[in-house]
Protein backbone atom coordinates (compact mmCIF):
# COMPACT_ATOMS: atom_id res chain seq x y z
CA UNK A 1 0.00 0.00 0.00
CA UNK A 2 1.27 3.67 -0.59
CA UNK A 3 1.62 6.04 2.57
CA UNK A 4 3.29 9.58 2.35
CA UNK A 5 5.96 10.65 5.11
CA UNK A 6 5.78 14.68 5.55
CA UNK A 7 7.77 16.40 8.22
CA UNK A 8 8.16 20.82 7.61
CA UNK A 9 10.93 23.03 8.68
CA UNK A 10 10.39 26.60 8.10
CA UNK A 11 12.40 26.67 4.95
CA UNK A 12 12.23 23.45 3.97
CA UNK A 13 9.78 20.85 3.35
CA UNK A 14 10.34 17.04 3.15
CA UNK A 15 7.76 14.79 1.70
CA UNK A 16 8.06 11.21 0.52
CA UNK A 17 6.11 8.45 -0.77
CA UNK A 18 6.38 4.94 0.13
CA UNK A 19 5.31 1.62 -0.81
CA UNK A 20 4.74 -0.36 2.60
CA UNK A 21 3.13 -3.48 3.67
CA UNK A 22 -0.27 -3.53 5.13
CA UNK A 23 -0.51 -3.66 9.61
CA UNK A 24 2.92 -1.43 9.29
CA UNK A 25 2.72 1.11 12.12
CA UNK A 26 3.53 4.45 11.99
CA UNK A 27 6.93 4.59 13.67
CA UNK A 28 7.44 1.74 11.04
CA UNK A 29 6.84 4.02 8.23
CA UNK A 30 8.74 6.60 10.02
CA UNK A 31 11.94 4.51 10.04
CA UNK A 32 11.65 3.04 6.49
CA UNK A 33 11.53 6.47 4.88
CA UNK A 34 14.21 8.37 3.78
CA UNK A 35 14.04 10.93 6.73
CA UNK A 36 15.83 10.34 9.13
CA UNK A 37 19.45 9.99 6.90
CA UNK A 38 17.94 13.75 5.59
CA UNK A 39 17.71 15.08 9.04
CA UNK A 40 20.35 12.88 11.62
CA UNK A 41 19.55 13.50 14.89
CA UNK A 42 16.03 14.28 14.61
CA UNK A 43 13.83 13.54 17.53
CA UNK A 44 10.45 12.27 16.90
CA UNK A 45 8.08 13.21 19.35
CA UNK A 46 4.62 14.34 18.06
CA UNK A 47 3.10 12.47 15.00
CA UNK A 48 -0.52 12.74 13.51
CA UNK A 49 -1.90 11.32 10.58
CA UNK A 50 -4.03 13.92 8.16
CA UNK A 51 -3.43 16.35 11.19
CA UNK A 52 -5.07 14.12 13.76
CA UNK A 53 -2.51 13.42 16.63
CA UNK A 54 -1.83 9.55 16.49
CA UNK A 55 0.90 7.23 18.73
CA UNK A 56 4.12 5.77 16.82
CA UNK A 57 1.93 2.38 17.49
CA UNK A 58 -1.25 3.46 15.19
CA UNK A 59 -1.42 1.33 12.09
CA UNK A 60 -1.61 2.89 9.06
CA UNK A 61 -3.74 2.89 6.10
CA UNK A 62 -3.48 3.09 2.78
CA UNK A 63 -3.40 6.72 1.51
CA UNK A 64 -2.65 7.91 5.01
CA UNK A 65 0.12 10.96 5.08
CA UNK A 66 2.01 10.43 8.34
CA UNK A 67 3.35 13.99 9.63
CA UNK A 68 6.16 14.34 11.90
CA UNK A 69 5.52 17.47 14.40
CA UNK A 70 8.28 20.02 15.65
CA UNK A 71 8.07 21.24 19.26
CA UNK A 72 6.27 24.35 19.97
CA UNK A 73 8.45 27.22 20.88
CA UNK A 74 5.93 28.42 22.84
CA UNK A 75 2.54 27.41 24.58
CA UNK A 76 -0.29 29.33 22.32
CA UNK A 77 -2.21 30.13 25.67
CA UNK A 78 0.04 31.35 27.27
CA UNK A 79 1.10 33.38 24.22
CA UNK A 80 -2.31 34.52 24.04
CA UNK A 81 -2.58 35.37 28.13
CA UNK A 82 0.30 37.77 27.29
CA UNK A 83 -0.93 39.34 24.50
CA UNK A 84 -4.24 40.30 26.25
CA UNK A 85 -2.31 41.13 29.37
CA UNK A 86 -0.14 43.81 26.95
CA UNK A 87 -3.16 44.95 25.48
CA UNK A 88 -5.15 45.93 28.65
CA UNK A 89 -1.64 47.60 29.78
CA UNK A 90 -1.27 50.08 26.83
CA UNK A 91 -5.16 50.78 27.66
CA UNK A 92 -4.08 52.20 30.58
Amino acid sequence: MRVEVAYGLPDQQYLYQLDVPVGITVKQVIEASPLLCDQPGLVVEQVGVFSRPVKLDYIVREGDRVEIYRPLKADPRERRRKQVEEERSDLS
